[in-house]
């Protein structure tokens, strides 16, 4: 079994004016790649929640993971496996959609549970929110149709809930 190149890493931090650029410019100097990054403050507003998708080719994770922890806003990181976590992600997509072929499109849009939230002459604006597999899959099928524009948020990520006090700890806290 391979490892998977890409991991999820979940950085509490104080929510603080510049914390954002210390993290991404860390990752810049050590040659560190980003493939996907989403921030935004917690339930407590004293702190934000920085979920990375880090490139584990580019640099160990551990070797990440302790440069991360120098930085002083740092306050917890947290990896989340796949297994263990639930990821979501946002596709908003512009398509051409001429009136002949419109409700296929429609019909696709509804196959996977998207929105159509804006409808054009020859083209229609559909968002969809799931896992970055299902968006994947959407957006391949949706390639012949002719993408207009396209914008992904980025992965975000929880631990998944335990269901029982037996449940192993599936989250690796550093």
């Amino acid at each position: 079994m391979t490892t998977p190149a890409h991991h999820i890493l979940s950085v509490l931090v104080e929510n603080k004016a510049g914390v954002l650029t210390r993290v991404a410019g860390l990752f810049a100097r050590r040659g560190f790649n980003i493939f996907s990054l989403a921030v935004a403050p917690t339930e407590d507003p004293r702190f934000s929640r920085i979920t990375m998708v880090v490139d584990v080719q580019s640099a160990p994770l551990e070797q990440m993971i302790k440069q991360l922890d120098k930085l002083i806003n740092v306050i917890e990181i947290t990896e989340l496996g796949p297994a263990e976590s639930v990821e979501r992600e946002l596709l908003l997509v512009t398509v051409q959609a001429a009136p002949e072929i419109r409700g296929q499109v429609i019909e696709l849009v509804g196959v996977f549970e998207g929105r159509i939230l804006n409808v054009g002459l020859d083209s229609v604006l559909v968002s969809l929110e799931g896992a970055p597999d299902k968006l994947d899959d959407f957006e391949n099928l949706l390639r012949p149709y002719g993408i207009v524009a396209i914008q992904r948020t980025g992965r975000v990520a929880l631990p998944r809930l335990r269901k029982t006090s037996d449940d192993a700890a599936a989250l690796r806290v550093v």
